[in-house]
């Protein structure tokens, strides 16, 4: 049985090393461009999903402030009848501060414990400790 090559042995052969290498990055471009547009892909279709979902959102946030809207006006003409209309506006107004007031305090100590992206930072900061080590192996 002789050892016959393989046409890719055969290619590589009787193909010259410049050419070779121009094969490789033509490759290597063909695949970045595909990846390139395959990215662009699934991020379009996942921006579609979030604006869809962003507005669903924004209408129920325009709702449900209505909705607290009208509730807060009950409460006021309702109290208006124990304690009088000025001193229930008052009262529905200070109820609604106390409120705010600790959705303040709470959204505060959340944003104090955001830590940003420290795994991207991270790696960020080796990338040029990597290239510097491959320069020093030429």
């Amino acid at each position: 049985m002789t050892d016959q090559p393989t046409p890719s042995e055969e290619k590589a052969g009787n193909t010259s090393l410049g050419d070779l290498l121009s094969e490789v990055t033509r490759d290597v471009s063909t695949l970045m461009r595909q990846e390139v547009a395959l990215a662009r892909a699934e991020i379009q279709q996942s921006a579609k999903r979030a604006g869809k979902g962003a507005g669903l959102l924004g209408g129920g946030g325009v709702a449900g402030f209505l909705a607290v809207l009208f509730v807060s006006i009950a409460a006021w003409w309702g109290l208006g009848y124990l304690i009088g209309n000025a001193w229930s506006g008052l009262v529905v107004a200070v109820i609604w501060g106390i409120v705010a007031a600790v959705l303040y305090v709470n959204g505060r100590k959340a944003l104090a414990t955001v830590e940003g992206v420290p795994q991207t930072v991270e790696t960020v900061k080796e990338i040029p400790e990597t290239l510097k080590r491959n320069e020093e192996n030429r």
